[in-house]
C-alpha cells in the first residue's frame, strides 16, 4: 500500500500545537516564582520559552540565567504547580480544534506518528493519557535524558526508531524551536498559526508554511518532501 504523502514519518510537537496549555503553564510559571521570592514574569515572557526543557526555559526568565542559584529550586517549585494544578477537578487543558480528527486520517499503515516535546516524560505521558492520544503515536521523545530544542536529538532519535530518512521526516510545531530543530535534524517543518510563537517568526526560521487550522494539512502534504 503506498503512503498518501512524501512523509514515512511526522512528528508532532505538543504544547502550543496539539494542547492549549498556555493557562496552565503561566500560572505555574507565577506560582514558582512566587515560591522563590520573586515577580511573576508574565505570560508574553513565559509563552516565549515554551518548547524549550523546562530547566532552559526557567534559567531564560531569572534575572541569572543558568548561572542563577535558584534555578534548581524555581523548576522544582514549577513542576509541582503544575502537577497539583492538572489534579484539580476543574484541571482545562483543551485539544485545539482538529486534532483528534487529524490524527485519525493520519492513521496510515505506512505512516508513522511521533510527539518531540520540551516535556518531561512524566508530563507527556500524563497528557496523552488525559486525551487519550498516546495509542496514535509510536514514537515519543522528550526533554528527559539530553538536549531539548532546538537540538536535533529528538528527531534523530524518532527518525532511527522508526527506520525514517530526513528527507521523509516533516515536523509540525508552533515555536522556532521546532523549526531550528527541524533544520538542524535536515527534515522539513509545517508551522501552525494558533500556538507560543507569530506564523512570521516561523516562516523566518524556515517552515516551509504556516497552517491556519488542521484542516489545511493534507492539502499541504500533497507537496513534494524535503
Amino acid at each position: 500500500m503506498d503512503r498518501p504523502h512524501p512523509y514515512a514519518l511526522i512528528v508532532f510537537d505538543v504544547d502550543g500545537t496539539l494542547v492549549d496549555s498556555q493557562a496552565g503553564i503561566v500560572a505555574s510559571m507565577a506560582d514558582a516564582f512566587a515560591e522563590i521570592g520573586l515577580d511573576a514574569p508574565g505570560a508574553e515572557r513565559t509563552r516565549r520559552v515554551v518548547g524549550l526543557s523546562l530547566d532552559e526555559a526557567v534559567a531564560r526568565l531569572l534575572p541569572g540565567g543558568l548561572d542563577d542559584p535558584r534555578l534548581d529550586r524555581a523548576v522544582a517549585a514549577y513542576k509541582r504547580a503544575f502537577m497539583a494544578r492538572r489534579t484539580r477537578p476543574d484541571y482545562d487543558e483543551r485539544l485545539f480544534p482538529g486534532v483528534r480528527a487529524v490524527l485519525a486520517r493520519l492513521d496510515h499503515p505506512q505512516v508513522c506518528l511521533g510527539v518531540a516535546t520540551g516535556k518531561s516524560k512524566r508530563g507527556l505521558d500524563a497528557t496523552l493519557a488525559h486525551h487519550d492520544l498516546a495509542r496514535f503515536f509510536v514514537t515519543t521523545q522528550t526533554a528527559d535524558g539530553g538536549p531539548g530544542k532546538p537540538h536535533p536529538r529528538m528527531l534523530e532519535a524518532a527518525m532511527r526508531e522508526v527506520g525514517a530518512a530526513p528527507h521523509e521526516t516533516l515536523l509540525i510545531g508552533d515555536t522556532v524551536f521546532d523549526v531550528e530543530m527541524a533544520g538542524h535534524a535536515g527534515v522539513a517543518a509545517f508551522g501552525v498559526g494558533w500556538g507560543y510563537h507569530d506564523g512570521e517568526e516561523l516562516l523566518r526560521a524556515g517552515a516551509r508554511t504556516v497552517l491556519r487550522s488542521f484542516d489545511e494539512l493534507h492539502a499541504q502534504l500533497e507537496g513534494p518532501a524535503a
